[in-house]
């Protein structure tokens, strides 16, 4: 047994949202650990410059009130205060950029696929076409509909408004290009544990791209306000190894 087997049994990983739940969804993609990572190291200065603020507010009302100091010192009115307070916020936004836009030329880098998915969003369901593969009725690509399972239909431990009727199956440690368009309004397409939220916009076609790390299932659903039924098209990934993803084709080929 392989050691990313081993900890699947192991360790609980938390790929769907949870009752107050505080934090970002565990990462199963290397972009998403990118802004994981990224959202720690931005905190870091944002509590440096928030705490540093607030000691610079409590010293101005302590020791600079008319009270107290009516006379003004020259270094609060000197230029070099003037370049010190320049100076150093630049050097901050500097360290700030690079990891920045190290992540958004990550995000935007599309790799050689080794699969190809087209996502449509309609109202209010999602549509997947695996365009690499035809099946054996009529030769069409292959593709389904993926919708909401009521509450009613739902079997116990699956997750109300975020369980689907057709699952996406995509394959792990593969590229995959994902192309994203819709047929009726705007939508969005995410799932928080891949790091992927890419717009649907009728009449273009948006392109992403894909590395799952892991084995798992992962829930998303439309962020973008698309109508009524916005709250009610989830998006499900289940995310196989190479070999279960190809008798998975193969058996939707022969159907």
């Amino acid at each position: 047994m392989e050691l990313s087997d081993l900890l699947s049994y192991v360790i609980a990983f938390c790929d769907a949202s949870e009752s107050w739940q505080l934090g970002v969804q565990d990462p199963a993609s290397p972009n998403m650990e990118g802004m994981i990572y990224f959202h720690h190291y931005l905190m870091f200065f944002i509590v440096l410059i928030g705490t540093f603020v607030f000691w610079i507010l409590v010293k101005v009302l302590v020791n600079y009130h008319s009270k107290v100091n009516s006379i003004s010192n020259k270094f609060t009115h000197s230029s070099s205060l003037e370049i010190i307070w320049t100076v150093l916020p630049a050097f901050v936004l500097l360290f700030i950029s690079i990891p920045s836009f190290a992540l958004l030329y990550s995000t935007e880098e599309l790799n050689s696929p080794s699969l190809t998915v087209k996502v449509i969003g309609h109202q209010w369901y999602w549509s997947y076409e695996y365009s690499d593969f035809s099946t054996s009725y009529k030769g069409e690509s292959l593709n389904f509909d993926s919708y909401m399972v009521a509450s009613r239909d739902l079997i116990k431990g699956s997750f109300r408004l975020l369980e689907v009727d057709n699952r996406l199956v995509l394959p792990i440690k593969l590229h995959i290009r994902l192309l994203v368009t819709s047929a009726d309004v705007l939508h969005s397409w995410a799932v928080p544990s891949l790091g992927v939220k890419i717009d649907a916009c009728p009449g273009r076609l948006s392109q992403a791209s894909l590395y799952i790390k892991r084995e798992g299932v992962f829930y998303g659903s439309c962020s973008e306000i698309c109508g009524v039924g916005h709250g009610y098209m989830p998006i499900v990934v289940k995310a196989v190894k190479p070999e279960i993803f190809v008798k998975w084709v193969a058996a939707k080929m022969q159907g």
